[in-house]
């Protein structure tokens, strides 16, 4: 038993230290262009969009079928990507987790355009890796959501993420020292992690979806309100 979870917490802080190391080399080198993106929903899904902006004119229902599209395939690359690495066992495990790392990021950023938001600037990409964050399952405090520059605030933040998300998995991925076994193994667990964070993200997203999308029906219906009341004054 104690061998057990030695060999337990020893793969933690291995996964641990790989997920960190994936995570800050995806957010320095991986990033869905906007514009492309845009031009994707509009050939491959079939909105008739040109700027970010318009989602809002279409039923929550359609985005949520376009974000379990993404999920899905997104779900389909890292499983390819885990059975592909996962002969190796532990030997791969740090380029693994870079690729994995890539992925689940741009499934990010593919899952915040869908539902409008931009991450352009370092206050939209600070929200970005919260609801990374959020989909990891890490509780982010107030100490995170204070003011700081961005390069300080993502590298803690992905601290936070690996730690919470190689304590998780670090059982279920032990089965990958067997390296006769590890091809499937990591094919599938790589499977359901993405399928989780995906899932998560859409939550959340859509949540920020559906508030944003309030606030501006509420302004549209502002300037009514206030032509109403000058009528009504008037009689």
């Amino acid at each position: 038993m104690v061998m057990k979870q030695t060999d337990s917490s020893w793969m933690a802080r291995r996964i641990q230290w790989a997920l960190n190391l994936g995570f800050r080399r995806a957010y320095k080198s991986v990033q869905v262009d906007p514009h492309r993106y845009i031009l994707h929903l509009r050939r491959a899904h079939g909105l008739p969009i040109h700027s970010l902006h318009q989602v809002y004119s279409f039923h929550p229902a359609a985005l949520d079928h376009i974000a379990d599209q993404t999920i899905k395939t997104s779900m389909k690359l890292a499983a390819a990507e885990g059975a592909g690495f996962g002969v190796g066992g532990l030997i791969t495990i740090v380029p693994e987790f870079s690729v994995l790392a890539a992925i689940t990021l741009r499934m990010m950023q593919k899952l915040s355009l869908i539902y409008g938001f931009a991450y352009s600037t370092d206050a939209e990409i600070a929200e970005l890796w919260i609801a990374t964050a959020s989909a990891a399952g890490v509780d982010v405090g107030k100490d995170f959501l204070e003011k700081e520059v961005i390069e300080r605030f993502v590298p803690r933040l992905i601290r936070r993420i690996a730690a919470k998300a190689g304590t998780e998995v670090a059982e279920k991925w032990s089965g990958r020292l067997v390296p006769v076994l590890s091809s499937a193994i990591g094919g599938t667990l790589n499977y359901y992690f993405v399928r989780e964070w995906g899932q998560r993200a859409k939550q959340y997203f859509r949540e920020k979806h559906l508030s944003a999308r309030a606030q501006l029906e509420l302004k549209r219906a502002q300037p009514g309100q206030l032509t109403a009341g000058t009528s009504a004054e008037k009689v």
